[in-house]
C-alpha cells in the first residue's frame, strides 16, 4: 500500500509517568513535579509536568540541576508497575480500533487505522476513549506514514493533535526544521547546520550520493525523510536495533586509565546479555558513550568492527575520553543490531508519480 493511501496513527500520551502520579495523587496536580531518582544518588529524572518544564526542567536531566532549576519541584519516585497498568488499559483502546498496533513504550504507540474512513476522527474517539477510561491526556499525529504522524503529534501537545493530509506532505516537510526529525539530535543538527542545512528544503538540495557520504547510511535514509516518503510499516513485531548497558558511578572517573580499568565489568553484562537474547551474530557496530561530570556527553561507533571485545572497547573509551578529556560520570557499552527486514538499495532513486489521494 502506497503511502497515499495509508493513514497512520501515532499517539503519545503527556507526561504520562507524570500525570499517573497525579491521578494517583490529586494535589500534586498544577504544581511543578517530576518523576525520577534522588539528587543525592545522582539520579535523573524520567519526566516532568509542564509546570515543571515551564522552569526548564526536562527529561533525562539530571535531578541535582533539575533542583537548582526549579528549587520547589517535587520530585516522585518512579512506580513501573502503576504505568503498565495504565499502559493495558490504553493499548485496550488502541484494540478496538485497529489490530495493526506497534508499541514504542508504555506511553506511545502507531496504529495503521487505513481501513477507517476517516483517521483524524478516529484519532479523536481514540483520545476520547482513553480520557474517559483513564483520566490521561493524549496526543495524536495523522498522516500517511509513520516519520510524518509522529512528527505531528508533537506539533499540538498537550492533548491535541494534527494531521497532515496526503496532499499537504510536499509542502509540510519543505518548511520543516531538520531538529524535528526523529533521530536527528543536537550533534547532528549543529553538524547540519555547519553545512547550511536547517529545514528539509535544505536537506532536499543534496544527492542521494552526497548525504551517504556526508552522513553514512542514516543519509540515505534521509533522502527519504526530507522529501516526506516513509515505507516502513507497522509491526506489533518491531526488530531489536540496540543493545546497550550503562553506569553512572558514585564518585567521578578522573582518568582515562579509570575509566577503561571498568571496562570488563560492563563488557560482562553486556556480552551476558547478548547470549541471552542469541543476537551476537547480528552485530553491525560497536558504540561507547560518555557522560561527563558537566552533563555534557558523546558517543562514538565503530562500524568496522562488528565483533566485541574488551580491547575494542578500551580504545573506543580511551578516543572518547580525549574528545574532553574530563572527569567522567556515566560509561555506556553497546552495539547496534543489522536489520533482516531492510532490503539493501541502490543509490539510484526513481520517485513514483501521484497516486489518487484518499481522504485521511
Amino acid at each position: 500500500m502506497s503511502d497515499r493511501q495509508r493513514k497512520i496513527i501515532h499517539v503519545d500520551m503527556d507526561c504520562f509517568y507524570a500525570q499517573v502520579e497525579i491521578k494517583d495523587n490529586p494535589q500534586l496536580r498544577g504544581k511543578p513535579i517530576a518523576v525520577g531518582g534522588s539528587a543525592d544518588r545522582r539520579g535523573v529524572l524520567t519526566t516532568a509536568s509542564y509546570e515543571a518544564r515551564a522552569f526548564g526542567v526536562r527529561s533525562a536531566m539530571a535531578t541535582s540541576k533539575a533542583m537548582r532549576l526549579c528549587p520547589e519541584l517535587i520530585l516522585v519516585p518512579v512506580h513501573f508497575d502503576r504505568y503498565r497498568e495504565e499502559s493495558q488499559l490504553i493499548r485496550k483502546v488502541f484494540a478496538r480500533f485497529t489490530d495493526k498496533i506497534q508499541p514504542l513504550s508504555l506511553d506511545e504507540a502507531y496504529l495503521d487505522v487505513s481501513h477507517h474512513p476517516s483517521a483524524t476522527k478516529t484519532a479523536l474517539e481514540i483520545r476520547k476513549q482513553i480520557w474517559q477510561e483513564t483520566s490521561l491526556t493524549s496526543s495524536a499525529g495523522i498522516a500517511p506514514n509513520k516519520f510524518l504522524a509522529k512528527v505531528a503529534s508533537d506539533w499540538k501537545k498537550p492533548n491535541g493533535q494534527f494531521t497532515i493530509a496526503p496532499d499537504q506532505v510536499a509542502d509540510f516537510v519543505r518548511m520543516l526544521k531538520v531538529e524535528k526529525i526523529p533521530g536527528v539530535g543536537k550533534v547532528t543538527a549543529q553538524k547540519m547546520h555547519g553545512l547550511g542545512v536547517y529545514t528539509c528544503a535544505d536537506l532536499q538540495k543534496w544527492s542521494i550520493l552526497d548525504l551517504n557520504a556526508k552522513f553514512g547510511s542514516w543519509g540515505v535514509r534521509l533522502f527519504d525523510i526530507c522529501r516526506g516518503m516513509d515505507d516502513r510499516e507497522v509491526s506489533d513485531r518491531g526488530e531489536r536495533k540496540s543493545l546497550s548497558i550503562e553506569h553512572t558511578y558514585p564518585q567521578d572517573l578522573e582518568s582515562v586509565q579509570a575509566c577503561a580499568g571498568q571496562v570488563a565489568k560492563l563488557y560482562k553484562v553486556l556480552t551476558d546479555r547478548l547470549e541471552k537474547n542469541n543476537v551476537t551474530g547480528q552485530i553491525q557496530a560497536l558504540v561507547v558513550k560518555l557522560k561527563f561530570f558537566d552533563f555534557k556527553q558523546t558517543t562514538l561507533e565503530r562500524s568496522d568492527h562488528k565483533v566485541p571485545s574488551i580491547e575494542l572497547y578500551k580504545k573506543m573509551i580511551t578516543e572518547a575520553y580525549h574528545r574532553e578529556k574530563k572527569p567522567v560520570r556515566l560509561i555506556g557499552l553497546g552495539v547496534k543490531f543489522q536489520s533482516t527486514k531492510n532490503k539493501p538499495r541502490s543509490l539510484q532513486i526513481n520517485l513514483p508519480l501521484p497516486a489518487k489521494v484518499d481522504q485521511i
